[in-house]
C-alpha cells in the first residue's frame, strides 16, 4: 500500500482502479451476487482513496471506479445500487467534514523537532484535532512520549481504525469545533487554510494559559508565532503559544 502511495500521479488512481476491476471479477466468479460484488469492489476502492495525498486525489481515487462502471454499462446494477459508491463516500468522508481537512496523514518525523521549542512535562495532555487514521498521534508520540494522548475524529470509520491503530491514545468520535480545548497543554492541527481562522478563534477563547497551537503546513494568520520549524516535505510546523 506504501508503495502504490509513493507512485507519480496518476499511477496510484489507474492501479486502484485496476484493483476494483480485478476484485469484482473475482467476487463474481466466486458467486457473489452483482450488487455484493459492487459493493466490496467500491469499498476497496474507497480505501485505497486514502492512499491519495490530496483531498482531490483521495476524490478522484473513490469516484473513478464506480465512473468507470457507469460509462461501461456492462453489468445488470439495479438503479439503486448506484447509491453505494456515494454511500461509501459518504461514510469514509462525511459532509460537514468537508469544512475542514478530510483527511491530511501527518508525514513520519514531521514533528520530531517540537520538543525542542514547546517542552511539555511527563503527562501533559494533548490533543490531535481531527487524528484522522492517527498519522498525527504517531508523530506526537514521537516527540512526546511521556505525554497523554488524545484524538477526536468525526469520521465513524476513521475514528475506529484509529482507534486500534493507536490503542496507547484516548479517542473520541466527535467534531473538533464542539470538544472543549481548555484542558490541554497542546493542540495539534493539520487542517486546511479555510479553517485556521475558526481555530484562532477557539485557542483565543479557550485555551489556558502557556498551552501550544501547533499547525502543520498552514500560518495561523493573526497570532504571533512562537517559532516555524522546517519540517519534512516542505510542510512547516508552527507554534503559537497562549
Amino acid at each position: 500500500m506504501r508503495l502504490l502511495a509513493r507512485l507519480p500521479w496518476p499511477l496510484p488512481a489507474l492501479l486502484s482502479w485496476g484493483l476494483c476491476w480485478l476484485a469484482l471479477s473475482l467476487l463474481l466468479r466466486v458467486g457473489l451476487t452483482v450488487t455484493d460484488a459492487l459493493a466490496a469492489s467500491t469499498l476497496l476502492g474507497v480505501l485505497l482513496s486514502l492512499l491519495g495525498q490530496s483531498w482531490w486525489r483521495r476524490l478522484f481515487i473513490g469516484l473513478g471506479y464506480p465512473l468507470s462502471l457507469l460509462l461501461m454499462g456492462g453489468l445488470a446494477i439495479p438503479p439503486w445500487g448506484w447509491l453505494l459508491p456515494l454511500a461509501l463516500l459518504a461514510l469514509i468522508y462525511p459532509l460537514n467534514a468537508w469544512r475542514d481537512a478530510p483527511l491530511f496523514p501527518t508525514p513520519p518525523d514531521a514533528l520530531h523537532e517540537l520538543p525542542s521549542v514547546a517542552p511539555l512535562e511527563p503527562g501533559a495532555r494533548v490533543l490531535d484535532a481531527g487524528c484522522g487514521l492517527g498519522h498525527g498521534l504517531e508523530a506526537l508520540r514521537q516527540a512526546y512520549p511521556l505525554a497523554e494522548l488524545h484524538g477526536i475524529e468525526w469520521s465513524r470509520p476513521l475514528a475506529w481504525l484509529c482507534a486500534r491503530r493507536c490503542p496507547w491514545a484516548q479517542l473520541t468520535r466527535g467534531d473538533i469545533w464542539q470538544a472543549d480545548w481548555s484542558g490541554y497543554d497542546l493542540i495539534y492541527l493539520f487542517q486546511r487554510p479555510e479553517s485556521m481562522p475558526r481555530a484562532i478563534a477557539k485557542a483565543r477563547a479557550e485555551l489556558k494559559a502557556g498551552a501550544y497551537l501547533v499547525s502543520l503546513e498552514f500560518e495561523a494568520v493573526g497570532l504571533e508565532p512562537l517559532a516555524k520549524l522546517e519540517g519534512v516535505q516542505s510542510k512547516p510546523v508552527w507554534v503559537y503559544t497562549t
